[in-house]
């Protein structure tokens, strides 16, 4: 062993070796194709920058796009019995659980946070469709529980992100009665007149439709997203009928008044912010960080002058 083999050679492969690129660095958009520079898929809240595809987006990364400076504090969920009916298919649920927990880094399909949007303070919630689905078991009734009566509690309006393919059959019967008991959780923001507004993604099915993402004063859809209780594959298998072409789909349920808007998930959060503060009794937001606008009393009033340097000396 020498000088050569010691350093010449390694630092001649390390020269001309290939250089291997991440597979983490691109993202390929489901709809059109188009290989997205992970940076920029980020900045631009998981929309394809080519086609306008939304993909999906975690509660997490959706809620730094929609709080002012990206800043939120979670609220504690009560965590529920876990396994309470013993159910096993394929795998235990225990065992599907800590599957999806490690996936997804969160404890379960559901997030509540407060903070301000456009400084209006809100609570939200959204539901992670990477975490089992986004079903809706125990714990996403509780967290709607959680996150109306925090709303009750400090007096703000409460948005939700809803993403699911209905109740988590692993809890059977407990996961439907969520429905009835997220139902009663929203009766009293009604009880309190504080604004609850739902926003539905891509895909809002199930149970989830049947309740509490359809019991909102003001319904937003992201574009295309299906929104249905029973899917567009079962319908046609039941009724043995073609149907029409984007049944289901969000465009196709405004243009039959199930829902007031479809919005870009880009342009959601200046959306939010009108609607809240609408409802809310509140001046329009200002934008940026510019001052509040003056009185029309105090704009007439005539400035007081300034003494010269002058008038000061004498």
């Amino acid at each position: 062993m020498n000088w050569i083999t010691n350093y010449v050679r390694p630092r001649i492969n390390s020269i001309f070796s290939r250089r291997e690129v991440p597979e983490n660095l691109w993202t390929k958009c489901d709809d059109c194709g188009t290989m997205l520079f992970h940076r920029e898929l980020k900045d631009n809240l998981n929309v394809c920058t080519n086609c306008g595809h939304h993909m999906n987006i975690t509660p997490r990364d959706r809620f730094t796009g929609l709080f002012d400076g990206g800043t939120f504090a979670e609220i504690d969920v009560p965590a529920p019995k876990v396994d309470p009916l013993q159910f096993r298919d394929q795998k235990k649920y225990p065992d599907r659980m800590k599957a999806a927990q490690k996936k997804t880094g969160e404890k379960e399909a559901m997030l509540v946070a407060t903070g301000d949007i456009g400084r209006t303070p809100i609570v939200a919630a959204a539901q992670d469709f990477s975490f089992m689905g986004g079903s809706m078991g125990m714990y996403v009734g509780n967290a709607i529980i959680a996150a109306a009566e925090k709303a009750v509690e400090l007096n703000r309006p409460l948005i939700l992100f809803s993403a699911a393919g209905g109740a988590r059959m692993q809890e059977g019967i407990l996961s439907l009665m969520q429905m009835p008991r997220t139902t009663v959780a929203l009766q009293m923001l009604k009880e309190a007149n504080l604004p609850y507004i739902v926003v539905l993604t891509h895909p809002t099915t199930g149970g989830v439709t049947a309740s509490y993402a359809m019991l909102g004063d003001v319904h937003i859809a992201e574009p295309n997203a299906l929104i249905c209780f029973a899917g567009p594959r079962v319908i046609e298998q039941t009724i043995r009928e073609k149907l029409p072409e984007g049944f289901q789909r969000a465009e196709y349920l405004l243009d039959h008044g199930m829902l007031d808007r479809v919005t870009s998930r880009t342009e959601m959060r200046n959306e939010l912010i009108t609607i809240t503060r609408m409802l809310m009794g509140l001046p329009p937001a200002v934008a940026g960080d510019l001052p509040a606008p003056q009185d029309e009393a105090a704009l007439e009033a005539p400035a007081e002058e300034t003494p010269s340097e002058e008038t000061a000396e004498k």
